[in-house]
């Protein structure tokens, strides 16, 4: 069964939790000095928060599954919405080991698609995603002005 996956950026990740405990009336399921993350079941949802994002609010949204199979499935569904597709593989981000993919869509919201293998004592320091991004900017931009590549974005 698949998840929606939300990343939000904040400034204060203690007032940020308190926000979000009450407004889906629910602890964490984990909480970190940097990160926080619900599962919530209805709706169903991966919401997570860091201090680890670019910019504050938005960071990226994401589909969340649980097997092999069903990561396939939504691989073949970012081929067919078409764009570059950042395969990032095998990784440890946001305290959890996952395979994991890639896609900005028209607007430039990044989507991770990603199956959660196992939990990390780190958050991981996000340099396969922040390596593929900058890679995929600098790989498509050839006809635009060379500026600073993007701040890194905070993954999971």
């Amino acid at each position: 069964m698949k998840r929606l996956h939300v990343h939000v950026s904040v400034d204060d990740i203690e007032r940020s939790i308190g926000f979000y405990s009450a407004l889906f009336a629910a602890t964490p399921a984990v909480v970190k000095s940097d990160y926080a993350k619900w599962m919530l079941e209805d709706p169903r949802v991966n919401f997570a928060i860091s201090t680890r994002g670019r910019d504050k609010g938005l960071d990226h949204l994401g589909i969340q599954v649980e097997s092999t199979q069903e990561l396939h499935e939504v691989y073949a569904r970012l081929r067919e919405a078409g764009g570059d597709i950042i395969e990032q593989g095998q990784t440890t981000c946001c305290y959890a080991k996952s395979e994991k993919a890639w896609i900005d869509d028209p607007a430039g919201i990044a989507w991770e698609t990603f199956r959660t293998t196992g939990e990390s004592t780190v958050y991981g320091d996000g340099s396969g995603e922040n390596s593929a991004r900058i890679a995929h900017e600098k790989q498509g931009a050839c006809c635009a002005p060379q500026g600073a590549p993007k701040a890194a974005s905070a993954c999971c």
